[in-house]
């Protein structure tokens, strides 16, 4: 008998914080198609502190103020700012927009 846990289903990927990041990233439409919830923001995705900044910016004015990249950040050493992905930021989400 293992004591590890079952890994949980995968949450489907929120289209609208897909859309937006691919709009911060000034990539094209298709490119949120093939984003993952394990994308890192920094390593696989590229984004720079300027597309961050915007990200932060426009994530609580289309999720609300609990979607707050920000104060995340704020409390990240170095080492977790590079693993933050994805997934991070849809558990920013409101519930009924982590779907």
């Amino acid at each position: 008998m293992s004591d590890r846990e079952p890994a949980l289903p995968a949450q489907p990927l929120n289209r609208m914080l897909a859309a937006l990041l691919a709009e911060v990233a000034d990539a094209p439409p298709a490119w949120a198609d093939r984003l993952a919830p394990d994308a890192r923001l920094d390593g696989d995705l590229l984004l720079d502190e300027c597309e961050l900044a915007e990200l932060a910016a426009r994530l609580p004015e289309r999720f609300g103020p609990a979607a707050d990249l920000a104060a995340l950040r704020a409390g990240l050493d170095l080492a977790a700012l590079e693993a933050l992905t994805v997934a991070d930021l849809q558990a920013l989400l409101p519930e009924e927009d982590r779907r």
